[in-house]
Order: C-alpha cells, then structure tokens, then sequence
C-alpha cells in the first residue's frame, strides 16, 4: 500500500519517498486517514513503529488545505501544537515537520527549556503554524505574552503516558484552558494505562481508538537477556560484554543522573569512548552528546530515562539495562530503542540480588519469564536468577509476591512479641551537640545514588 493511497497529497508522498520509505507501518495506516477527516484520535503502538509521521504527515495535509492571510503587524495566532514530554523528542518532532514539509509554506518551531528564550521568541513574533513545545517552556511564553494560542485547530499530545509520570498534567490542564473549544484533538502513547484512558475521556471528542500492539509489549524483534551479577561488577561485566562483543553502538541505561556520568568516565578509562544524557546536562551538551553518539564519534551513549522515549537512534543494535527502572513500564521504552523499523536488536539486563523485585514485576507485566544467563567469570555470589512468576493469589493490589521476609526473626515470632528492650536514657547537652554537628555533615554522593535526581 503506497502512501499516496492513504488520501496524502502529492508533495507529501514524495517527501516520504525521499527519505526511503515506500510503504505505511499500520499505526499509520489506520490514523492518517483518520487525522485527515478530523476525527479524534486516541492511538498507541510499540515504540519504533512511526507514530510520529502518523501524525505529522495528515497535520500537515490539514494545515496546508487552509492557509490563512498573515498579517505581519500583530502576533500570528498558532494553529496546531504539539506537547512532547522531553526536549529530545520535540526535537525529533521538530525535525520530522520540517523534512516531511519541505514542499509545503507550514512555517514550523521547536520552543524548550535548557536554550535561550530570545530565538524562541523571534520565530513566534514571524509567525508559527505549527508549535512543537515542552510544557514548562510553552508556559514560560504564554506568561510573557509571546504566544497567541486562541486559534489552535489542532491539538496533539505526544507519548501521553510519559507526560503523566513525569508530573505535566497540571501543566496541560492550565494549557487547555488557553486553546478554543472547537479543535481536533490526538493522543498518542506507547501504552494505554487506565489513567490515560481518564485523560483521553476528558480530552476528546468521540474519539476512535487505534491500538495496533498489546499493551506493554515488546517489539518482537528484540531479544531479551538477563545477565545475573554482583553489583560491584556490573561495571566489569558491562566492559566485558562491549569489548567481546560486535554490537556496536550501545545505548546504556541507569538510574540515576550521577550514576550515568559514573559509568561513563569509568567505561572511558577502559578504552570505550562513552558519553552520559540525562536532565542536568545543559540542551547543547545533550545534542552534542546524542549527535556524537548518532554518528559514530562516541561508541556508548550512558542514558537516565530521559532517553528512553522518542530517541529515533537508526540501526541501534544493542541496549542495556545497567539497572532495571523504577517504573516496569519503562523497561518497554528503553528496549524499544532497538527493533525498530524491522531490524533485529538485543537488549541485555544486568541485575544484581537487590533488584529480583523489579525483575519479577517487569516479568508480571510481559506476562513472562525472560531468558538468564551467568557470564563466565561474572557468577554472583548469590544468584539473582529470575524466578517464575507468582500466581495472582500470590500477588496483592498488583504487586509482587514476597520472596521472603527481611528479618526472619522478627517474621518467626508471634503478632505482638517484641523482646523488652531497656529504655535508652536522654542524651545529654553534649551528646545532642554532636547529634547537630552530624547531621550537619554533607550526604556523600554514595548515599544518594540510589534516588532518582
């Protein structure tokens, strides 16, 4: 099936054809056309299936079918945002309009934070049809009187599942009330949670729902690996397999913003050029470093999941999970960094003891065990192997199954026998000043690198 027969004009069908696609994945089969009649739209699918295009292609289609008269003496009104969670992915969203509308007049920006306000403000005073934005920096124009959003004709919310974990909802909703009753609205999202679903119900307008993948899959073409290990070797192994292996490019993930600037210089001292992405870079550090990475300059991109969505990394052949996430359903977004448009890929775990609870629960949520392996050399001194998964009356409010008590002495001994302990006297004027002087102490960054920052 050609583009073209999906209702695409003619100058959109040969912007496609230039970047070498000659047919439609199904997300955008079934959405382009939808997009086009102006219908609601609430869609997901696997990450790397081309959500993107599904929605940039028809927008722009809408955008050009009415071009209104500009005037250049008052602030133009916007006609169609895109909210994107991340800076990266406005980015990617931003590069997309422009590439796919080369023979289209849609005058396109990207507005985020980490970058002076004052170009951003230049392209919105020459006129903007189409607006791809984070929401803390759109709010930080719409304060400043930079940006008339009374006009939008269409709304598009991009990787809505992520907007919600990362807290932007009341963002959203005071953007909302600044746009026309009157538009189109589209949601996309790699998954459809129930709390997306209560977004969606507020958001739309009898919408049609598009889901072209089961809920939290995983691309078919990725193969999945557990490696059991110690912690303090995770670093060693992960040196190991990048040196033995043929992989190429790897995009690693950790935690923590400090843990990914760690891993990167120790994995540079071992002779892997590697740079760290994550939120306390500065947005030019960041391009730099994803660019470096993109073309081939560094070997290993060290990530938090802030890369997790929306980076479309070309033939990226292995991913690894330095540690698992917080969030099960973000194991499904990093590995879909790789799979994508039908190649193979590998995405390898690297999980200690402590994180056989997180294992089991992504297991819960794939609805599998995944396949383990020790590497040779690398056997942890007590196994972290994953276990089957628990029966739901082994699981309770959806959580998992406890593998054991943490005090089996304390669990052993009957509700309400606690041993007499001898009351602790009150410390003294002393005593309580070094109290203070402790407390006062700087945390050591070892204490923290197991929060998220």
């Amino acid at each position: 099936m050609p583009f073209s027969s999906l209702g695409l004009a003619d100058h959109l069908a040969r912007a496609v054809a230039a970047q070498g696609y000659t047919a439609p994945t199904p997300i955008q089969a079934k959405t382009i056309p939808l997009v086009l009649a102006g219908r609601d739209l609430l869609a997901s699918a696997q990450t790397g299936t081309g959500k993107t295009a599904a929605f940039i292609l028809p927008l722009l289609q809408r955008l050009q079918d009415s071009i209104p008269e500009r005037s250049p003496s008052r602030l133009q009104p916007v006609r169609a945002l895109v909210l994107t969670p991340t800076r990266e992915l406005a980015a990617q969203v931003g590069d997309s309009a422009r590439r796919y509308g080369r023979h289209a007049s849609i005058r396109s920006t990207v507005i985020v934070g980490g970058v002076s306000l004052k170009p951003q403000c230049d392209a919105l005073r020459r006129g903007v049809d189409l607006l791809i934005a984070t929401p803390g920096r759109l709010l930080d124009h719409v304060s400043q009187r930079n940006v008339d959003l009374s006009r939008i004709e269409i709304l598009v919310l991009d990787e809505a599942d992520r907007m919600l974990d990362m807290g932007f909802i009341p963002a959203i909703r005071r953007i909302l009330t600044l746009l026309p009753r009157q538009r189109q609205n589209l949601l996309f999202s790699a998954t459809l949670p129930e709390t997306i679903r209560h977004l969606a119900a507020e958001l739309l307008r009898d919408p049609v729902t598009v889901d072209v993948a089961p809920r939290n899959a995983t691309a078919d073409l990725v193969r999945q690996q557990v490696h059991p290990v110690d912690h303090a070797r995770k670093s060693e192994l992960l040196a190991h397999l990048l040196h033995t292996g043929d992989a190429g490019q790897t995009l690693v993930f950790t935690r923590t913003k400090h843990g990914a600037d760690r891993l990167a210089r120790q994995l540079d001292r071992v002779g892997l050029r590697a740079a760290a992405l994550h939120g306390n870079k500065s947005q030019s550090a960041r391009t730099r470093a994803l660019d470096d990475f993109k073309q081939g300059h560094v070997r290993v991109l060290v990530a938090t999941d802030i890369a997790a969505r929306g980076l479309d990394i070309a033939q990226l052949p292995l991913v690894v999970n330095y540690e698992l996430p917080h969030v099960p359903e973000d194991y499904v977004h990093r590995i879909g960094r790789t799979g994508r448009a039908g190649r193979d890929g590998v995405a390898l775990s690297l999980v200690c003891e402590d994180e056989a609870p997180r294992l089991q629960t992504i297991q819960r949520l794939l609805g599998r065990t995944l396949p383990s392996a020790v590497v040779d050399g690398f056997a942890p001194a007590r196994s972290a192997r994953p276990k089957p998964l628990a029966s739901p009356a082994q699981t309770r409010a959806g959580r998992p199954a406890a593998t054991g008590p943490l005090n089996p002495a304390r669990a052993a001994r009957p509700p309400g026998d606690r041993p007499n302990r001898t009351p602790r006297p009150p410390a003294t004027p002393t005593q309580r000043d070094a109290h203070r002087s402790r407390d006062r102490q700087p945390t050591s960054s070892l204490a923290k690198s197991g929060e998220p920052r």
